[in-house]
């Protein structure tokens, strides 16, 4: 079936599309809008071709260009745009409208030498599932225009799947290339999250909360989950004598929302014991009014930007606010100690509003001390499991 030929079949479709490119697979837009009927399928194209602006289109800085998590990060960005376009114009459509972020970011040969392999990461996002389609080539291999044109297809295979039409074009691949797949597809309730028809979902084993005392809230990334997480929640249990339970927003300021890849595969970290939360609470007032009564859990960073005003627009009368409204609310916060601007501090050694500090409980150092965070963990890729608590 040739190119054109999948295109009219893509158009014939229901599904709107807002599809964005950077680095390569831009000819994969051209291809759809060269075929009458494209003003059905794309509601809008982007190339964020520089660094500014492919930060702008994902809301910050992305840990690398082009890799299959800043792919759906992408993509996510491009499903969330797809549905603010389609319901400004078709507000009646509310969740049920057919709408796809499609998304391609690549590395491929230039005018000068590359130090990292050439590659190309497709992603798909639906309110059912996210997908991905990743492609290392041989470095050297092809040309430029060669490299391009294997972008092109691998994108339009990712428009393709979204509209629920086949792709049988080749991809023209060398001996030891292949692409890989990864898909997630979405539980009822995390598309209601994802929509924000609810603001929690829960997995794993519920805690009997039948004697009016909630459990202590967890909240993090969890980007990895290593071995100092789990012994907060450890020693947290062993010293309020209440269950832990997990919380992961999905939501993060100015980013978009976690894809479901990403969501399954922080979830599957913990044990089928424990209960993880995936909310729409991006901050701590937000988690105080869904946990009444809970007590958080939390690193002395995270209090840190709890107290400071550039969190509340600068406006320290908002901060106290907040602070004053979790109080009524109930909450307490249990705070260990991190390293900050390496030196490792804990909460006896911090200014924050007195109004903050009575709320909290703080660990000593001789009683927790875990040097390792998530991020560099990332960074070096190091095992999460195999890193031991000081």
């Amino acid at each position: 079936m040739a190119v054109e030929d999948i295109v009219r079949r893509i158009h014939e479709t229901p599904w709107q599309t807002v599809l964005v490119a950077a680095g390569g697979g831009s000819q994969a837009i051209a291809d759809l809008l060269k075929v009458p009927g494209a003003s059905r399928t794309v509601l809008e194209a982007r190339i964020p071709y520089s660094p500014a602006s492919l930060q702008d289109w994902l809301g910050g800085p992305p840990e690398h260009a082009c890799s299959e998590g800043t792919a759906r990060a992408m993509a996510m960005a491009a499903f969330l745009r797809a549905r603010e376009l389609c319901l400004s114009e078709h507000p009646e459509g509310g969740n049920n409208v057919l709408v796809a972020g499609v998304s391609c970011t690549a590395s491929l040969a230039t005018d000068r030498p590359k130090k990292g392999p050439h590659r190309i990461h497709v992603a798909v996002q639906r309110v059912e599932f996210t997908r991905s389609y990743s492609l290392v080539l041989n470095k050297g291999a092809r040309s430029r225009g060669e490299e391009e044109e294997v972008a092109r297809r691998l994108f339009l295979q990712g428009i393709a799947a979204a509209c629920d039409v086949q792709f049988n074009e080749e991809i023209p691949l060398l001996t030891g290339e292949s692409i890989e797949h990864r898909q997630a597809e979405a539980p009822p309730a995390w598309g209601s999250l994802l929509l924000g028809e609810v603001d929690a979902v829960s997995v794993g084993v519920p805690h009997d909360w039948e004697k009016g005392r909630p459990p202590l809230i967890f909240p993090g990334a969890f980007n990895p989950l290593h071995e100092g997480h789990l012994r907060m929640a450890r020693l947290a249990e062993a010293r309020l004598g209440r269950p832990v339970e997990f919380e992961i927003s999905i939501l993060n300021v100015d980013k978009p929302p976690l894809d479901y890849v990403e969501m399954k595969h922080r979830v599957e970290q913990f044990s089928l014991q424990e209960r993880v939360w995936l909310t729409r609470l991006p901050t701590f007032l937000e988690k105080a009014r869904r946990f009444p009564g809970c007590t958080f859990v939390v690193g002395i960073d995270t209090l840190l930007r709890i107290a400071d005003p550039r969190y509340y627009r600068h406006e320290p009368g908002l901060r106290d606010r907040a602070i004053a409204e979790i109080s009524q609310l109930g909450c307490r916060f249990l705070v260990f100690g991190r390293v900050v601007q390496g030196r490792f501090v804990t909460l006896d050694e911090v200014d924050i509003p007195p109004q903050l500090r009575a709320l909290c409980e703080g660990l000593r150092e001789s009683e927790f001390r875990h040097d390792i965070s998530s991020t560099e963990i990332r960074r070096t890729g190091q095992n999460p499991t195999q890193i031991p608590g000081v």
